[in-house]
């Protein structure tokens, strides 16, 4: 499931799940892969957003994401996913 791009001037989030791919714990970041395959990083804040201490790969987590469509994918949050 990819977001579509938000109308001009509005920011859309969109949560979904991924794949645990790369994670820096120096900098606290990394990269996930989406269900299809495509890699997508992370920032120290979106790694700090979901209050997490430690991430490593395959571990399945939920993501938030704003743009996508012909802007940048960027995520906003990670969190372990819970079922």
């Amino acid at each position: 499931m990819r977001p579509r791009r938000p109308a001009a001037g509005a920011t859309t989030l969109t949560a979904m799940q991924a794949t645990a791919f790369t994670y820096d714990p120096e900098t606290r970041s990394g990269q996930v892969l989406l269900d299809d395959g495509t890699p997508v990083p992370f920032d120290r804040a979106a790694f700090d957003a979901g209050d997490l201490r430690l991430l490593r790969p395959g571990q399945r987590v939920r993501i938030e994401t704003e743009g996508g469509g012909d802007d940048a994918l960027r995520i906003t949050l990670v969190t372990l996913q819970t079922f």
